[in-house]
């Protein structure tokens, strides 16, 4: 199971009861709400998206479950000085204006503390607005024929059209939520998303996707230091 990095939107929040008392499961004592500032991504949906690959509605169910209490970091940089923020709560939302679709949504914190006052501004100025999410899945299942393209290859070619269906992937079985970053660069909307679900690879123009060899111990360096040179972002939404 590979890491797979999909974009999310940065979305305004304000604390209530509920809020903090969900907050008061991830910290050690209870939190006033002036103690705290929240706020909500808009992490991943149904939709088929630009890679045409698409989480099922289950798929997004299981997430919300994985991803409490996952850490909220600066540029996918794994470390505890990174850590900026904490998940505290998530579930699956509709998306206005499109029938049938689903989101997942994380509810996030931070303590307002003076070392983090300048990141608080850069989100409510507009100027820290792109995110991006780690999860890794079971299954990435083709739509036309049903392989499991995790553990095996198909003829079946993303995008095409076959009697009169369009391929695409569906992305099945919640393995793990690593977490959410925050990403202070510009929108690169026509860049690409790493996808590292694994799968064995075919004959020429075979599906991409191919996973590190069994050998390597580094394939989440990997994927981060590609995600880096080709990676896609996410809006502000108000």
């Amino acid at each position: 199971m590979e890491q797979i990095m999909k974009s999310a939107r940065l979305l305004k929040a304000e604390a209530t009861e509920e809020d903090l008392a969900l907050i008061a499961r991830q910290a050690l004592r209870p939190l006033a709400a002036e103690e705290v500032y929240t706020f909500r991504l808009a992490a991943c949906n149904n939709q088929v998206d630009r890679d045409l690959e698409r989480f099922t509605e289950a798929t997004l169910e299981d997430l919300a479950k994985l991803f409490v209490g996952r850490p909220v970091l600066l540029d996918h940089k794994w470390t505890a000085g990174s850590q900026t923020a904490r998940v505290y709560s998530a579930g699956v939302e509709g998306m206005p204006d499109v029938e049938g679709g689903q989101q997942l949504v994380l509810r996030c914190y931070m303590p307002r503390l003076q070392s983090n006052g300048d990141t608080i501004a850069a989100i409510e100025t507009g100027l820290l607005r792109e995110c991006s999410v780690g999860v890794a899945m079971e299954r990435a299942i083709c739509t036309i024929c049903g392989t499991d393209r995790a553990t095996a290859w198909c003829e079946h070619v993303k995008g095409c059209c076959y009697e009169g269906k369009q391929c695409c992937v569906e992305l099945d079985g919640a393995a793990d939520a690593y977490e959410v970053s925050l990403l202070p660069v510009p929108a690169q909307p026509a860049a690409g998303v790493v996808k590292r679900y694994g799968g064995p690879e075919g004959p020429e123009g075979s599906p991409p996707g191919k996973a590190p060899g069994k050998d390597s111990q580094n394939w989440q360096d990997e994927a981060l230091l590609e995600l880096e040179k080709n990676r896609y972002y996410g809006g502000y939404q108000a």
